[in-house]
């Protein structure tokens, strides 16, 4: 970056800021650093030329002599390039340059690569000791272009330590915590297996965080090695909002969440990724292949990730005619019922444990859970296996409709989600009722026990969106919360609107009145970009949920519409169905495909705390004109609906872009007219964040 200073005689001062875009520079990745180089609104004296490049061999004089005419040519064509306060919002946005990793559209690369990690996993379930023990294989391959001489393991459960960093991080009321005495995961074996060699390697460990030193580097491109471990821990009761015991009456129902070693992620953007586990932030993780077998009590059902592989082994005769039946309608099949939970005839007899093996093919994580108090139902939609698992304390009633209702409140999502963005790839989903109040893992979610209603397929709806986002679309929650949450927040609510059958133009004025609320408070100081465990945990919900998710709709209703905003999304899942997309992958996605310079919108909604306010500042009518003034109060920059009413009750709408701010904060502009004007209103159906509407409407007093 060069500056030059130059001062006229009128003592003005003028500073212009020349990017050279070279093969050996790299633009930052820091958010920070970005949003001060190309940020000027608060240096009205800084002129930004964003594509101008100096030839290696100009010398000083020319150079000089060009910058000079520069000056002159702004100057009597009566653009003042130090009082523009929009030219920054406007720019281009600073995205590190396409190479063969990644396109400029947004699409993978022909060199992109991600490394994969299959596990064999046998665990078992000791319930008088609330222990889960367990011995696994990880086989992990490496893709990338570098050779490794060490791997890096995440090792969750050390959250639970009374230590931990998380722990001591988190304020005693955080949801995020659940320390306790006996917290954290033993690891009494781990041994390598690498090119043909068996040995103890040494190790490492950092807090939530396992460093594997290997004798000899995994070699690039295809080096395969694996670790073969044995672990166990104790389970927590409320295990970080993810996983836990509920006591219900019939038996403790166990749900199992991060519990076990997986592999970080090693990728071009960040090396080995090893951010800490805290709690607020979510996870990063490779794909691969899970064979898993789970060790229970015989009086317990138990449910996982996959397909349960042996049915007639631990299902009684009617159960498994029962399970063969939901295989082969749409219509809900209790496999348990409820008055058979806790009697003889409910579970095999004759056996102290039994094994339950499933598979899951091409994703990221599994869990599962297991209780003697179950009530379990399926049915098959779509080709499609789904299932619910609850006890008794979930039953509703015909006013108030609760877990009986689950597997049919995920027809619904599967079917819509399929029809509107991608057919849903897997053989099963789950739903699981217990102490967590809502959480997601591939082909199963867990939900409370306690919902009923609208907040059961609510919380239902949302934990099946999040198999589109992140578990395939699999993008990095530990730093990038708002591409999955904010992205599943978004698909609810399309999905609500079909389930309930409301009216989409109420629906979205409702969603954007509380955006316009909340853009008021200090919650909105912070850019929904910011990662999630740097976010103030009050305002986590609105920064990585429903800002970026109502950001998705301004954008679909309102800027782009419908049809090429759908066609941009669709295309973006299924360019990163199963790798992992950086934001960048996703903005220059929706811009190659809707042919949309976005990067106002973008820098604005997505980078910035920036509010809207636009208002009417003065209109004039005259025969067959009508002149517009509008004023933007507040920096955001939003396209506007302008809605003309006339004498005889008719109404004109007229759609002015973003782009008549690019000259300043004030536009006017004469239209003709149809007729005598008695109402101007801007965003007529108030789909805006806008904070103040007393100027949005303007009226004739003649």
């Amino acid at each position: 970056m060069l500056t030059v200073h130059s001062k006229s005689k009128d003592e003005h001062l003028y500073s212009i800021r020349i990017l050279v875009y070279t093969s050996q520079v790299a633009l930052s990745k820091d958010t920070a650093t970005n949003q001060e180089i190309f940020s000027t609104s608060s240096r009205r004296d800084i002129a930004f030329l964003p594509y101008f490049v100096f030839h290696s061999q100009l010398n000083l004089a020319k150079m000089l002599k060009t910058i000079r005419l520069l000056f002159i040519m702004a100057y009597f064509s009566g653009f003042a390039w130090g009082q523009n306060p929009n030219h920054a919002q406007f720019a281009p946005m600073p995205f590190p340059p396409a190479d063969g990793l990644r396109t400029g559209s947004g699409a993978p690369g022909a060199e992109y690569w991600q490394n994969t990690a299959s596990y064999q996993i046998k665990v078992s379930l000791i319930p008088e000791a609330h222990t889960i023990r367990g011995r696994q294989t990880i086989t992990y391959t490496n893709h990338s272009p570098d050779t490794l001489p060490f791997l890096w393991v995440q090792m969750e459960q050390n959250l639970f330590k009374p230590n931990s960093a998380g722990q001591l991080k988190q304020p005693p009321e955080s949801r995020w915590r659940g320390s306790f005495a006996d917290g954290g995961l033993e690891l009494p074996s781990l041994t390598v297996m690498m090119n043909g060699k068996r040995y103890t390697p040494k190790t490492f460990l950092n807090d939530t965080r396992l460093r594997v030193d290997l004798e000899a580097p995994l070699a690039a491109k295809g080096g395969i090695v694996q670790l073969e471990m044995e672990w166990s821990f104790v389970m927590p009761e409320y295990g970080a909002d993810r996983m836990g015991r509920f006591d219900a009456e019939q038996g403790m129902v166990y749900q199992l969440a991060q519990w076990y070693p997986r592999m970080c992620v090693y990728d071009a953007t960040d090396g080995w990724n090893t951010m800490p586990y805290l709690g607020q932030g979510e996870f990063h993780l490779d794909y691969g292949n899970y064979d898993l077998e789970i060790t229970a009590p015989s009086n317990m059902i138990v449910v996982a990730s996959g397909s349960l592989l042996n049915p007639e082994a631990v299902l009684t005769t009617s159960q498994f005619q029962r399970y063969q039946q939901a295989k082969n309608t749409a219509t809900t099949v209790k496999i348990v019922k409820p008055e058979e939970v806790g009697t003889p005839i409910n579970r095999p007899q004759g056996k102290d444990a039994l094994v339950w093996k499933f598979r899951a093919e091409n994703v990221r994580d599994v869990a599962w859970a297991a209780s003697a108090a179950f009530i379990w139902d399926a049915a098959t939609v779509d080709g499609v296996w789904l299932a619910s698992a609850y006890p008794k304390e979930g039953l509703g009633d015909s006013e108030n409709p609760g877990w009986e209702e689950s597997t049919q409140m995920m027809a619904h999502s599967l079917k819509e989600y399929s029809t509107r963005w991608m057919k849903y790839p897997y053989p099963s989903m789950t739903n699981v009722a217990g102490v967590v109040g809502g959480m997601e893992y591939p082909m199963i979610i867990f939900c409370a026990v306690g919902d009923r209603g609208e907040s059961l397929f609510g919380v239902t709806d949302h934990e099946f969106g999040h198999i589109y986002y992140p578990m395939i679309v699999g993008s990095d929650e530990r730093r990038h919360a708002w591409m999955d949450e904010g992205f599943n927040t978004f698909i609810n609510f399309y999905a609500t609107l079909s389930y309930y059958k409301q009216d989409p133009k109420s629906f979205w004025q409702n969603t954007a009145e509380q955006i316009t609320f909340y853009s008021q408070m200090r919650y909105w100081d912070q850019p929904l970009t910011t990662a999630p465990d740097l976010t103030v945990p009050d305002a986590l919900g609105l920064l990585a949920y429903y800002k970026p998710a109502y950001g998705l709709v301004l954008l679909r209703e309102y800027i782009l519409g419908p049809e090429s905003f759908d066609a941009a999304f669709r295309a973006y899942t299924e360019r990163w169905k199963y790798k992992h997309p950086q934001p960048q992958d996703f903005f220059r996605t929706i811009e190659d495909v809707s042919g949309e310079d976005l990067a106002w919108f973008w820098r604005g909604w997505f980078y910035s705390n920036e509010r809207y306010d636009v208002g009417i500042q003065n209109i004039e009518v005259g025969s067959g004109v009508m002149t517009l003034t509008l004023k933007k109060n507040k920096p955001l920059v939003l396209p506007q609906i302008l809605e003309i009413t006339y004498q005889n009750n008719t109404k004109e709408r007229i759609k002015l872009p973003a782009v008549i701010w690019h000259m300043g904060d004030t536009f006017t502009k004469s239209l003709p007219t149809k007729g005598k004007v008695l109402k101007v209103q801007l965003d007529p159906d108030k789909l805006l964040p806008d904070q103040n509407r007393a100027n949005d409407a303007w009226k004739s007093k003649n």
